[in-house]
């Protein structure tokens, strides 16, 4: 074994997180659910969202099974929805064409859709002991300062790179808890600001530490300056204390989720909540701004109590009146369920 996979399982067997829920069991399921929810998202927020996932869907079969709204509803929250819609058709691809089983075979995993190179390696070491590397964003950190690796990790030619050592330090024994260990390492360890070196194993062979680089490794992307958006969102709210919902398109942010009529600025909302229903007096409520990776997005709501459906508007397959229960098992973006569950009592 290599002397940076000896000294990471030496750290790993007395520091290193076994206790993790999807490590008990450690199956193909579990494990490929949890890499995409890691994927942008940290391990103390993952944790709550993939037990209520694997409660509900405990294995690929039941997740294949479901429908798509079930999917997206125990996904809300955690963003790039997108995630979780490739989660789904990969589960029912499995089913299709793998026996209901994630497949061993690398090629196969890479086809199906949102399973990269890493997220396979994850699965095929972590579920089945093989022996794949992985490269998430911890693990380009951890190599980037051991091997002084200057440049984006995000380049091509930068990450080409880091392949080929993550690949020559990934030894053939104990595959399933180096890759836990090197991950964990740069969670808890070799982290982004501040890292705690004086406790990091690789620290004696580390030459971003010797160099004095740990705060400019790996190298940050350049900066873009995000735009910014702004619109009104409008809750139409009858007198049973329903809220008139719309299911967004296959395009665009937040993609097949439920969410709130808008408008492009309060100005136009009553003109536009008037389509939708009878409606009396606006209510504004306070502004809030959300933050997507590519643009901020300033959101007005504006409350309308008592409205009146319209027949021809209510209840068509992409836009309906949802009471609180019905709203608690549909797919919302995480800013519109905060607003719905923080709506004023209804007026008299």
């Amino acid at each position: 074994m290599n002397p940076f996979a000896t000294e990471l399982l030496r750290w790993y067997d007395h520091h290193g997180r076994k206790d993790l829920p999807w490590q008990h069991p450690r199956d193909a399921y579990r494990v490929w659910l949890s890499e995409i929810m890691l994927q942008q998202t940290q391990v103390v927020t993952v944790i709550g969202y993939f037990e209520r996932f694997v409660q509900r869907l405990p294995t690929l079969a039941s997740l294949a099974a479901a429908d798509e709204d079930t999917v997206l509803a125990l996904w809300s929250g955690l963003g790039y929805y997108r995630r979780a819609r490739f989660l789904h058709r990969a589960a029912q691809l499995c089913v299709e064409r793998h026996g209901g089983e994630l497949p061993r075979d690398i090629d196969a995993l890479l086809a199906l859709p949102g399973i990269g190179r890493s997220t396979a390696g994850a699965i095929l070491a972590q579920a089945y002991g093989l022996r794949f590397p992985i490269l998430d964003g911890n693990v380009k950190r951890v190599l980037a300062r051991y091997h002084g690796i200057a440049g984006h990790p995000g380049e091509s030619a930068v990450e080409k790179r880091l392949w080929v050592f993550a690949d020559e330090h990934t030894p053939a024994a104990r595959t399933a808890d180096f890759t836990q260990a090197i991950m964990d390492l740069g969670a808890t360890v070799c982290v982004r600001s501040k890292p705690l070196c004086p406790l990091c194993p690789q620290a004696a062979r580390c030459i971003a530490l010797r160099d004095g680089l740990t705060a400019t490794l790996p190298t940050a992307k350049p900066g873009k300056k995000i735009p910014t958006r702004a619109l009104s969102m409008l809750l139409l709210r009858d007198a049973h204390g329903r809220v008139l919902l719309e299911k967004r398109g296959a395009q665009g942010v937040w993609s097949g989720l439920w969410s709130l009529p808008e408008a492009e600025d309060v100005a136009a909302a009553g003109s536009v909540a008037s389509r939708l229903a009878r409606v009396g007096e606006a209510d504004p409520l306070p502004a809030f701004t959300h933050v997507f990776s590519h643009y901020r997005l300033d959101v007005s709501p504006i409350l309308f109590d008592h409205a009146a459906p319209l027949a021809a508007v209510a209840d068509r397959p992409d836009r309906r009146w949802c009471d609180r229960d019905e709203i608690a098992s549909l797919g919302l973006p995480a800013p519109v369920r905060t607003l719905l569950d923080n709506l004023p009592e209804i007026s008299p």
